[in-house]
């Protein structure tokens, strides 16, 4: 066996493999005694089916199985021990001769393969790229204390009503009829209602009252709403149009938790934050880490726009990816491929690009990086339901969760690659910083 790289230009390049007959004969050979061990033939005992009769049947299709699998393992084998950084995968060459098995010895086959072209640019400080701060307002900190307090807060008895609180109470039809409705422990929330004058009957009302209103017009005739109030079917809810009485038995408020120490420990840990404004400059902390991501992400999109104009004049195998995307995605055609190729392109230089980065700067993502993204992303998701405190343990159980798909697996490698380049070239280029609101940042976006 002979395995030789021709190289047709900077990007393009040949894989020759020629086999010999003893390159695959041996298993050909092993295979077909397996096949002649288990055969079941009539007129022949297992086992004892001629050699001959064998290989009639069975030897071309195990040669060419044979043939093709060497060719794969020898194919990359041959691509990782010559550490080739192609794109794409090998294709069947155009100037591959038909072989013939049967009487051939000497086999030749020939792949192309895409090379990635050597990139040559340089970073420093001369490169400047924007990063943007978004600013972290009062009203971001007020919003997510009050979110705080509300998780911490508690229902308690009053005895009048307001606008907002949750009445229990008798209900009684007004009707003659011996079927007429009656709920027990009937529960109202006037703030859902949808008629103002009958939401307006429920304001002000004290424990022991009797207030007479129609649940049918409150509730805009929802056959849903009707049947959990009144306790019946949503068909015969949806008929019941009579007024009601309603005797008050009992009203409850939502209070917010008071931002005091027991607010404080049950948000970040016992003793963690003595004061208030602790607590308020620990809520600040916490938005603004939450930014840091997007900022990240929006200094990576306008790295990208900056530095792949340094690979204006950087060849790539064009001929070749159209053929492989042809080759390898049913669903395109060579017209949609010309159309997405100048894009495809210039998505292709920032991917090699980060690449390139990692490896002449030793980036490595290691297991622990690929977990620590998978946690970050845990703790973000748990932090837009106002759970700060989340114990490592928990985050680590979640992310390891993450990590067992394999397609979630690809997008978290990529994640902690982005964020190591990201890391670098803030640390390289010269970074412009603003400070900008939340409304300035995302119209960003829309340009």
């Amino acid at each position: 066996m002979n395995v030789e790289k021709v190289v047709i230009d900077a990007v393009n390049a040949q894989i020759k493999i020629n086999l010999t007959r003893a390159d695959y004969q041996e298993k050909v050979e092993k295979t077909l005694k397996t096949y002649r061990q288990k055969a079941n033939i009539p007129g022949f005992r297992p086992g004892m089916v001629p050699m001959g009769l064998i290989k009639k049947m069975y030897a071309k299709g195990v040669t060419a199985d044979e043939v093709n699998k060497l060719l794969s393992e020898t194919l990359f084998n041959y691509i990782k021990e010559n550490d080739l950084n192609l794109l794409g995968e090998p294709l069947p060459s155009a100037e591959q001769k038909t072989q013939d098995l049967d009487t051939q010895d000497e086999l030749e086959f020939v792949f192309d393969i895409a090379l990635a072209p050597e990139l040559n640019y340089t970073l420093n400080k001369k490169d400047t790229i924007p990063y943007y701060n978004i600013a972290v307002t009062d009203e971001m900190v007020n919003a997510q204390v009050k979110s705080y307090a509300a998780r911490g807060g508690r229902y308690e008895k009053v005895e009048i009503s307001q606008e907002g609180d949750s009445i229990k109470g008798d209900l009684k039809e007004i009707s003659e009829a011996e079927d007429a409705v009656h709920v027990e422990g009937a529960l109202i929330l006037p703030a859902y209602f949808k008629n103002d004058d009958e939401k307006a009957k429920m304001i002000g009302v004290k424990v022991g009252d009797t207030v007479t209103y129609n649940p049918y017009k409150a509730n805009d005739g929802s056959e849903a709403e009707l049947a959990s109030l009144l306790r019946l079917p949503k068909e015969k809810a949806k008929e019941v149009t009579s007024d009601f009485t309603f005797e008050v038995k009992e009203i409850n408020r939502f209070v917010e938790s008071d931002v005091n120490q027991d607010l404080f420990d049950q948000i970040y840990g016992k003793d963690a934050v003595k004061s208030e404004e602790e607590f308020r400059a620990k809520v600040k902390e916490d938005i603004a880490a939450q930014f840091i991501p997007e900022s990240d992400y929006r200094f990576m999109v306008d790295a990208e726009k900056k530095l792949v104009g340094k690979l204006s004049d950087v060849a790539f195998p064009v001929d070749f990816l159209k053929r492989w995307l042809l080759a390898t995605d049913e669903k395109k055609t060579a017209e949609s491929i010309d159309a997405d190729m100048p894009k495809m392109i210039e998505e292709l230089k920032w991917h090699l690009l980060k690449e390139d980065i990692a490896k002449k700067n030793d980036l490595k993502v290691e297991q622990q990086d690929i977990m620590e993204t998978a946690k970050s992303i845990t703790k973000a998701q748990f932090a837009q339901y106002g759970m700060a405190n989340v114990p490592d343990d928990l985050l680590t159980q979640y992310a390891g969760e993450m990590l067992k798909k394999p397609e979630q697996l690809r997008n978290l490698e990529d994640q902690a690659l982005s964020r190591k380049v990201a890391d670098f070239l803030k640390n390289t280029v010269k970074l412009n910083v603003k400070e900008i609101s939340t409304e300035e940042f995302n119209k960003l976006f829309e340009k």
